[in-house]
């Protein structure tokens, strides 16, 4: 017993799982816990000590020393590591898959990271506040698992958010409050479809919503966007009836098309005569910076065969973690109840923070003082493109809306090179061709402005402008 206790602690520390510094607990509470004398627990602290792993200091406790012993490390670790490496069961080849077309950044901050609000304009004192006092006297199921969609509070300020500002034709009852649009996604795609059936995505399109999709065995269609938005295939160009229609009809992501009311209606028409599911990502609608508001694809027509999507990502910040989706009222409990099994949901507390920031106002505040500064930033980087580098620069869908510009490049031209070399020099952008999944791709360079202080913009661009004139030669996309 005396060995045994002593080589699990010493494997423990080996492996990383007692990191350096570590207090181990005291002998007589270890012995307690684990069931056994206090003098075996005190063998195996001695036999550590003596060896090196731990050291004790005199009225503190017992540590993991900072360094493990190096001859034991170089090796018996490097053996039994190298026995675990070739007994390990390798990935699945769905898991090879989606690591091999991988696109989440590792930096997420920065000039000219696409998709990013500014979080240091967030009102973080005004959150906190409301935070703060919520804590004091948390009703205790605010503090366990989530059941029913989310917090009712919530889900209603939701709702009416989105009537008004979006009219969306929809009650609390059929809102689902989710961790994000990728879990949405993930929600719908199980609940609604097989293995096997085919989903329609927009060509280009958002790269997460293809990692999903390809991870629950749909089969994906690009289907080309022009200046009205997704097109709709007819005859033998449509393939076999899509299962999902994926689509960004008020901004599409990434080339900033609008879609058009004539498209819309033959889209709604289309699906409900194929029997599709269209899934409409409103992902930054509430950014445009001139001109009427456009409407829901949802709240088109009663009963659309429309699950709207959306999330506080670009509102608020990103680490929120926190979306919703709309649900047609004869799929909203259903949903409700897979949430709960699939995701065993939470997080009520910081849902009944957001309920309050909306209820009280201060989100379409925040919104409204957002939309101007970004309308701001927007203008001084297309005004700079287009001074050093052209109208034609700027893709020619792009709407006056969202929080990223496409900067168009030559189809010669190595995007994905220049994005590299960009981010060595401390700029961030993402290439436009990453987002096709066909073989007619475009090259550009997504810049996001959002997060960009305006006078770091012309710096910045400058950084960027020098990597274009290095990559020549320069010319746009059509």
């Amino acid at each position: 017993m005396n060995r045994s206790l002593y080589e699990c602690i010493r494997g423990a520390i080996l492996d990383g799982s007692l990191g350096p510094q570590t207090r181990l607990p005291p002998s007589r509470d270890l012995a307690s816990e684990l069931g056994m004398s206090r003098n075996t627990v005190m063998f195996a602290y001695e036999q550590l000590l003596a060896e090196g792993y731990v050291h004790a200091r005199t009225g503190s406790g017992t540590f993991v020393a900072a360094t493990a012993p190096e001859a034991y490390l170089n090796a018996k670790a490097s053996q039994a590591s190298s026995a675990q490496a070739r007994a390990m069961p390798g990935l699945s080849p769905r898991g090879v898959e989606l690591l091999a077309n991988a696109s989440a950044s590792p930096s997420q901050w920065g000039a000219f990271m696409p998709g990013v609000p500014d979080v240091t304009r967030f009102p973080h004192q005004r959150y906190a506040q409301i935070a703060a006092r919520l804590w004091r006297n948390p009703p205790p199921e605010w503090l366990s698992y989530c059941h029913g969609g989310g917090l009712p509070a919530l889900r209603e300020a939701v709702a009416a958010h989105l009537r008004v500002a979006r009219s969306v034709q929809c009650d609390a009852a059929q809102v689902l409050i989710t961790e994000g649009i990728h879990q949405g996604i993930d929600l719908l795609v199980r609940m609604l479809g097989m293995s096997g059936e085919h989903a329609w995505v927009e060509e280009p399109s958002y790269w997460g919503i293809r990692g999903l999709l390809q991870m629950n065995g749909i089969h994906m269609m690009p289907i080309p966007v022009d200046e009205e938005g997704l097109t709709i295939p007819a005859g033998k160009d449509a393939g076999p009836p899509p299962r999902f229609i994926f689509v960004t009809p008020s901004h599409q992501y990434p080339l900033g098309a609008v879609m058009s009311l004539t498209r819309r209606r033959a889209l709604l028409e289309y699906a409900r005569r194929q029997g599709s599911w269209i899934v409409e990502d409103d992902y930054d609608s509430e950014f445009r910076f001139s001109g009427q508001p456009i409407p829901s694809l949802q709240g088109m027509e009663p009963d659309a065969p429309v699950i709207y999507i959306g999330t506080f990502s670009k509102t608020l910040f990103p680490g929120l973690r926190m979306g919703y989706m709309v649900l047609p009222r004869a799929l909203a409990g259903a949903f409700q109840t897979a949430h709960a099994e699939l995701y065993r949901a939470g997080h009520l507390m910081t849902q009944a923070t957001v309920a309050e920031f909306m209820q009280a106002g201060d989100y379409a505040a925040h919104i409204r003082r957002m939309r101007l500064l970004y309308g701001r930033r927007r203008a001084i980087l297309a005004g700079l493109i287009e001074r050093y580098l052209g109208p034609e620069a700027l893709h020619r869908y792009g709407s006056n809306a969202g929080l990223h510009l496409v900067l168009c490049l030559p189809d010669g031209a190595d995007d994905v090179a220049i994005a590299d070399e960009a981010g060595r020099r401390g700029i961030l952008v993402r290439p436009l061709s990453r987002y096709f999944l066909g073989g007619a791709v475009q090259r550009g360079l997504l810049l996001g402005y959002a997060c960009v202080p305006e006078e770091r913009i012309g710096p910045a661009f400058e950084v960027l402008l020098g990597c274009l004139r290095d990559a020549r030669p320069l010319a746009h996309c059509a």
